[in-house]
């Protein structure tokens, strides 16, 4: 771990997870020179970084860029921190408008990785090359750290979250101290999608989500309406023996009401 990586096990992980991110914007970056990269933090269970290649990311270019991954872990780069002026910084990222505009915002993001006028990079240096990137840190000493990761699946993200600002590419991943916490967690994922309530309800005729009506919206089947009368019965009784009572309210209303809530214009 670097000097400045926190005890606590969490986040540790967060700073392994962290680390593989970049490496994987790197591979990223070194088989599509053009890309545009944007950000790539620690989440829950793993990480994400957010790209501009021009495309949606294809199912086998997850495996080239996990095999470049496993190329620059292997060649054990360090993840070496800079810290410079803001101007010098603007000029390093000027061809990346994704890091420029976080940069323009210093004091207004705090949590993008730039505080006052002194902004902290990190530069992976290797064969007469490098890899540089915008980050407070912290990260593992090296590449050669990173011990197990995957990368699961990839999905559009709006820069910013703003649904007028460009759509990107974000690509989810996971990454562990050893590869048997790595394949726990994998054949968890497992677990979980084979006993997704949406998947089973369909597979057992209880349910179906017709596109006509919309997405997420269900038709009971006679299997399903049966187990849900009995939910609804059961859930009945024990508000009643709990001394609630039973309202009913109709399921559209006035366009005014939805104007006073400041629903409608959504």
């Amino acid at each position: 771990m670097s000097e400045s990586a926190p005890p606590d096990t969490r986040e540790r992980l967060d700073v392994l997870r962290h680390s593989t991110a970049h490496v994987m914007a790197q591979a990223v970056l070194s088989l599509w020179p053009d890309a545009r990269y944007a950000i790539g933090p620690p989440i829950e269970d793993g990480f994400y970084y957010d790209f501009d290649i021009g495309r949606p990311f294809l199912p086998e270019d997850l495996v080239a860029i996990e095999r470049k991954m496993r190329g620059i872990i292997a060649q054990d780069q360090p993840f070496v921190r800079e810290e410079v002026e803001l101007p010098e910084a603007l000029a390093l990222f000027k061809d990346q408008p994704y890091k420029v505009e976080i940069l323009e915002g210093i004091g207004e993001s705090a949590d993008q990785g730039v505080a006052g006028e002194v902004v902290s990079l990190y530069r992976n240096p290797h064969d007469g090359d490098s890899y540089l990137d915008l980050c407070r840190g912290p990260h593992v000493a090296s590449t050669g750290q990173i011990p197990a990761f995957k990368l699961l699946r990839t999905s559009g993200a709006y820069w910013r979250g703003d649904e007028h600002r460009p759509m990107l590419q974000r690509i989810y991943g996971t990454a562990w101290w050893t590869q048997a916490e790595l394949d726990n967690y994998l054949h968890r994922l497992e677990e979980a999608q084979r006993r997704d309530h949406r998947r089973r309800g369909v597979d057992l005729d209880l349910f179906s989500f017709p596109p006509e009506l919309g997405g997420g919206l269900a038709v009971w089947h006679p299997k399903g309406g049966t187990i849900r009368r009995v939910m609804e019965e059961y859930s009945r009784q024990v508000h009643e023996r709990s001394g609630y009572e039973l309202v009913y309210t109709p399921h559209v209303a006035r366009s005014t009401l939805w104007e006073t809530s400041g629903h409608l214009g959504w």
